[in-house]
């Protein structure tokens, strides 16, 4: 049954927006709260359909303090979907990377050496920040803006982002700046476009990685919407040959624009995703050219954890 003092159809169309695009342990604790099952009721009825879990992994799952990846508890988690009385997968699907799609694989650009220590890198910079791997946010929507300039140097990108709160008093987003190759960041500049300010920046000179506190004007509510835009200007790097965006958790539609100056116009563009850094590419799908600002363009209706990216050739 629906929770008390929520009509029964506004909770099932929270339910459903958030099996739709998550994250997981957001999903997880709307199921609990529109069926009002208690987490000892929920380790009740999957000891009855022969699975074992201990409250305190159930609660830490509905947190997002820890997310189910073993064998078992990935069969606890299927099993949750037959108790909360889920459409089959809603919740399985949220736990699974992004899945390869049929075409061409090739060889990540960038060797999994500069990955890994980019990685540790950011890690770090995200630490000084005190930002958790959950901000405590959602994406409902992103609109990304990149420009390559004359060049063939990222000149500079911009966003606009709808998020919606899943806890109370989030405050603030951290935006993550990948340069290319001999990418300075302490020259990169940051920019608060809408409804943000600029708070603190860090950077990392040798990983190329900036990272940029983006301050709301507004505490949010969980369940709050916000829209905010931001960018960065760079132009400080060698030649551009392709911009990902990799996602950690699932969410709602990206759209990532790139535009091209007239004077360097690539030869070849193609779209492509990847399940982890380290991982092939697979997915590749060719884009053309189009439009006064010649660009491409790719739009995912519903984000998956892993990587999304375009690339280019200049020959």
């Amino acid at each position: 049954m629906a929770q008390s003092g929520i009509p029964t159809d506004a909770a099932e169309n929270e339910l459903a927006q958030a099996l739709r695009t998550g994250p997981f342990h957001l999903a997880l604790r709307t199921a609990l709260s529109v069926r009002g099952l208690a987490l000892h009721r929920v380790q009740h009825r999957l000891a009855q359909r022969g699975v074992r879990v201990g409250v305190t992994s159930l609660s830490y799952w509905q947190q997002g303090a820890r997310r189910p990846q073993r064998p078992e508890s990935l069969r606890a988690v299927r099993m949750l979907e037959d108790v909360l009385e889920l459409p089959p997968q809603s919740l399985t699907r949220l736990l699974e990377p992004l899945e390869p799609r049929t075409g061409a694989e090739r060889p990540a650009a960038r060797s999994y050496r500069s990955l890994v220590e980019e990685s540790r890198a950011l890690e770090r910079l995200l630490a000084e920040l005190e930002s958790p791997a959950d901000g405590g946010l959602h994406t409902v929507c992103h609109l990304e803006r990149v420009l390559i300039g004359a060049g063939r140097e990222l000149l500079e990108r911009d966003s606009q982002h709808v998020v919606r709160a899943h806890r109370d008093g989030v405050d603030r987003y951290v935006a993550i700046h990948h340069g290319d190759t001999g990418c300075d960041p302490g020259q990169v500049a940051v920019r608060a476009t809408e409804n943000c300010r600029v708070g603190r920046v860090r950077w990392h000179a040798r990983a190329g990685v900036l990272v940029a506190e983006l301050l709301f004007d507004t505490r949010l509510r969980a369940g709050e919407t916000y829209v905010f835009g931001y960018g960065f200007e760079d132009g400080t790097a060698g030649p551009s040959s392709e911009y990902v965006r990799g996602f950690s958790f699932a969410g709602g539609q990206y759209v990532l624009q790139v535009r091209f100056d007239g004077a360097a116009l690539p030869v070849r563009c193609r779209r492509f995703a990847q399940s982890s850094a380290g991982a092939p590419r697979a997915g590749q799908q060719e884009l053309t050219l189009a439009g006064r600002h010649r660009g491409v363009h790719l739009v995912e209706q519903g984000v998956r954890p892993g990587i999304l990216g375009i690339a280019w050739d200049w020959s």
